[in-house]
């Protein structure tokens, strides 16, 4: 977004000067000859910094100031007067004026102190990006050993170049987030904040307040105007998970800004111009809910411009091996133990795993396992007991077992997962220990 600046000056020639030098270097301009107007203007939309005459027919350089600090605070002010008017200039500082500048003044002391508030403006928002989202790890590592995965990451690739909305769908737990990451951090924005929200995990009054933010007195308890992240993010990416959690009446306000670039923060009566990239998530059949009047198709179709879907991890199985060994390393610092990865029959047993948290639970699994294991090496008693009973066997066309083998292998690991202790075994198989004990002994 351009650094919005208005100037209120009533010497026409005084005026185009100012006007036109801060053009040249970039800036957004808009002008009044009167303090009345630049206050209507100030009103109906946002500027960064005012530059006013303190004497103006009509409302003064100082009664402009009084409002625009009481109303519109995050407005900067720098003062013109005469080199005789010194003392109003004081006054005007102890009033809340940023800076100030003598008549006849240099064009390049007033883009000296232009630049001083552009710069400081700058170095806030990004001081608020970092300490909001402090600790976000730009090194991103997705394991695409999996088909499906390479291809995802092919996209992303393709990706780079590009600047639209997307949507990425799957179930919950297949790394959308990561996705998300990447597809900012390899992008055009990559250099620029990437700011994201969870939908579904606040009300909708502090929701408004989180995305949009609001004005002084908005509310009770909104003692000082607040940025939400839709500005913070200007510039940048917002991340928007669980979209399809969104209340009807944000979503109206969310397409405002996808659509035109402008949102009014809460309470507020000037729209706000933002550029902003959005990546939303969700879980949900979004057409669904479409059709059930509970997300805007409008919305869905900005926000859906390309959509990726992650597969969950019981599609992409070639991806458990790898995606063990790097939570493995992830976590085993946290630890003093020294384990060098999985035995075969634990990379076996989660293989097997149908996994409805994906790799979200994997991870957890693996967590849980390093503080379990007391070997060097994570075995299948290491695993969740859950995971090791209901466990399914793939069929080797190879090594098709009878009915016998396959019984005698099911209660031997019962066996095994409850200590060698043939009574429990026997209890919990529902059968006598006699019966057990002819399964084990028959060859």
């Amino acid at each position: 977004m351009a650094f919005k600046i208005l100037v209120a000056e009533d010497e026409e020639i005084t005026l185009n000067n100012i006007v036109d030098t801060l053009q040249e270097e970039g800036y957004k301009v808009a002008s009044s000859r009167n303090g009345t107007e630049a206050l209507r203007m100030i009103e109906k939309d946002h500027f960064d910094a005012l530059i006013t005459d303190i004497k103006m027919p009509g409302m003064s350089g100082i009664e402009l100031l009084d409002k625009v600090r009481a109303h519109h605070p995050e407005t900067e002010v720098i003062i013109i007067t005469g080199f005789g008017s010194i003392s109003s200039a004081v006054e005007a500082m102890k009033k809340g004026a940023v800076d100030y500048i003598t008549k006849p003044f240099d064009l390049d002391e007033l883009l000296l102190k232009a630049g001083k508030i552009f710069q400081q403006r700058t170095m806030k928002k990004e001081n608020i990006a970092l300490r909001t989202f402090v600790g976000m790890d730009k090194k991103i590592s997705i394991i695409a050993k999996s088909e499906g995965m390479r291809r995802i990451l092919e996209t992303v690739d393709e990706l780079k170049g590009s600047d639209v909305n997307i949507l990425l769908t799957g179930e919950t737990g297949v790394g959308k987030s990561l996705i998300a990451k990447a597809i900012h951090f390899t992008g055009k924005r990559q250099n620029m904040p990437f700011l994201s929200i969870n939908c579904a995990t606040f009300t909708e009054e502090l929701l408004a307040s989180e995305l949009f933010g609001y004005e002084k007195g908005a509310f009770t308890g909104a003692v000082s105007t607040k940025q939400g992240l839709v500005e913070i993010a200007d510039t940048g990416t917002l991340f928007l998970d669980e979209i399809a959690e969104l209340p009807t009446n944000l979503q109206a306000k969310l397409l405002k800004v996808v659509e035109e670039g402008e949102f009014y923060r809460v309470g507020g009566t000037r729209p706000i111009k933002v550029d902003v990239r959005f990546i939303a998530a969700t879980n949900q059949n979004v057409k669904r809910l479409i059709s059930e009047g509970r997300f805007r198709e409008d919305l869905y179709y900005r926000l859906n411009i390309m959509e990726i879907y992650i597969p969950p991890l019981r599609e992409r199985i070639d991806d458990i091996k790898p995606l063990s060994s790097f939570f493995l390393k992830k976590h085993l610092p946290k630890s003093s133990k020294k384990i060098a990865g999985l035995t075969d029959d634990a990379i076996h047993i989660l293989m097997n795993y149908s996994f409805p948290g994906n790799a979200r639970e994997l991870e957890n699994i693996i967590e849980r396992a390093i503080i379990l294991e007391k070997s060097g090496l994570i075995t299948p008693e290491s695993l969740p007991r859950a995971i090791r009973v209901l466990q399914i066997d793939t069929i080797d066309p190879d090594q098709v077992l009878t009915i016998d083998e396959l019984v005698k292998e099911y209660v031997e690991k019962v066996v095994k997962m409850l200590g060698g202790n043939r009574s429990k075994a026997a209890e919990a198989l529902g059968i006598s220990r006699t019966s057990l004990w002819k399964i084990l002994k028959e060859e």
